[in-house]
């Protein structure tokens, strides 16, 4: 298992959105880069060796996303490893590192799902690391543009708020969790004062299956506005789900639900 980013690292990589307008403005002018993914497998696994996951792991998306700033993406397992995180990275994002999933010791998740901002045509690329220390990759690309800087949604005048969650299960043992909250960017322009919206969205999410973790997400400014996570999972016969969230401006949100019996 790779070892954690310090903090202030992991924080540069999740929230490259800070960047000036100015900034933003000639990064669209400038011809298409070369392929980041070295660069970016060298900074976020260390230099770790990544081994091909074809056959045992697997990304799916669209080829051609409908909406860039709502690309739905599922990640599978196929069983045979065991994972312990899995990071996932669109690279040619300007905060690349999108998210990455801790699964619990005894979560039994071998697929999971959300949705995702494409800022342009990119390949998108998800790295497995087991409990015995292995990185496994997998890729795919996808054909989309603009998804940082789409506008927001309109909300409904603050009538649902923020943080608000929605939890659903599906038998036999399946998991949907919605959350209520903006996920801005920081590349999104208001349209009325034409000042660039500053950057605020969920930065960490740990689900709890009774006292044990299901599963921990830490993510940035690449998931899309009300972040929806899907995935299976072992049932372990408790009584209770429980949803922590954190958003990058410090704010904290929590609900219980009652589980179903599988």
């Amino acid at each position: 298992m790779p070892p954690k980013l310090a903090l202030p690292r992991r924080q540069a990589l999740f929230a490259a959105a800070a960047l000036s307008v100015t900034g933003r403005a000639a990064a669209a002018q400038a011809p298409a880069a070369d392929d980041p993914w070295p660069s970016l497998a060298a900074q976020i696994f260390d230099n770790q060796p990544l081994a091909d996951g074809t056959g045992t792991l697997s990304i799916d998306l669209p080829y051609r996303a409908e909406d860039a700033a709502v690309v739905p993406v599922s990640i599978y397992n196929s069983g045979s490893l065991p994972v312990q995180k899995i990071t996932l990275v669109i690279d040619q994002n300007p905060s690349p590192l999108a998210a990455t999933f801790s699964l619990g010791a005894n979560s039994g998740i071998t697929s999971l799902s959300t949705r995702v901002r494409v800022d342009s045509y990119t390949n998108v690329h998800v790295v497995a690391a087991t409990s015995g220390g292995k990185l496994f990759v997998a890729e795919r690309f996808v054909k989309a543009a603009g998804g940082c800087s789409a506008p927001a949604a309109k909300q409904e005048a603050g009538s649902i708020p923020l943080g608000t969650m929605r939890f659903r299960q599906f038998p036999p043992r399946e998991i949907q969790l919605m959350i209520r909250h903006p996920n801005y960017s920081g590349m999104q322009m208001d349209q009325l004062t034409r000042l660039y919206v500053p950057a605020h969205f969920v930065s960490s999410v740990r689900i709890w299956q009774g006292d044990e973790l299901l599963l921990g997400i830490d993510s940035g400014i690449s998931i899309s506005e009300n972040p929806e996570f899907r995935f299976d999972y072992r049932p372990n016969g408790a009584a209770e789900f429980r949803a922590e969230v954190q958003d990058s401006q410090g704010r904290s949100f929590e609900q219980t639900w009652s589980a179903v019996p599988a």
